[in-house]
């Protein structure tokens, strides 16, 4: 049998990955990418020239028995993503069951992440949190927001640019006004910012301010005083 490895890449400043993760990507027989202009940018960046196939949420079902056959045949093969830690609110679940299934070694490297960052300069409680990942679009979206509202524990959710307003004023409606936040955007990178306040006043923030960037929210729990 082969190997699996999961590697994590950078979120934006490409120094962000460890030697290791470098080394298991030079040692590759194949490299599963996200988006392959994504990712070539890092594997030019550090002299790596693998084979690569892409694995998306688009082809993640279709693409999933090759890659196991290919596991099968003993070969080492990576899966990386557009930035980040594969199968977090990215492609690599259904690889990772289908190999467990198939008795296929796997290992996950550790790495960059947003969501740990994003939650320990938030100034929010650390020691107890929960991630959502991105809400529900539209089905499901109210009744999670209900769910979250009693939440304990501080709650970090990821979100887009051009909706970001749009989960501010269903925070606003569904919670308190003065609940505390803090949302990061652009993590790691040169425009990199933190900006703490209730949702009230996050929602003026970014109302002012036009939103660019990837966005991590971490929402206090509703005992935070």
């Amino acid at each position: 049998m082969g190997k699996l490895y999961l590697v994590p890449t950078p979120i934006g400043n490409l120094e962000d990955i460890t030697f290791r993760a470098i080394k298991v990507l030079k040692n590759a027989d194949l490299i599963l990418v996200e988006d392959s202009r994504r990712s070539s940018k890092l594997l030019s960046y550090y002299g790596i020239n693998k084979p690569i196939k892409k694995y998306h949420s688009y082809n993640e079902h279709i693409k999933l028995n090759s890659f196991i056959s290919e596991l099968k045949k003993e070969k080492s093969i990576v899966l990386i993503t557009d930035a980040g830690t594969p199968s977090i609110s990215d492609p690599g679940f259904l690889l990772v069951r289908e190999s467990i299934k198939n008795e296929i070694e796997i290992e996950c490297l550790p790495g960059a992440t947003a969501i740990i960052p994003a939650l320990v300069q938030s100034g929010l409680p650390s020691e107890r949190f929960v991630f959502e990942g991105f809400l529900p679009v539209r089905k499901g979206r109210k009744k999670r927001l209900e769910e979250l509202e009693q939440e304990k524990r501080t709650i970090i959710i990821y979100e887009s640019p051009h909706r970001i307003i749009k989960t501010l004023n269903d925070l606003l409606l569904f919670f308190s006004e003065n609940r505390m936040i803090a949302i990061s955007r652009e993590m790691t990178k040169i425009y990199q910012e933190t900006y703490r306040g209730s949702i009230k006043q996050t929602l003026e923030h970014f109302k002012r301010k036009s939103p660019k960037g990837e966005f991590v929210i971490c929402i206090s729990g509703k005992s935070y005083k």
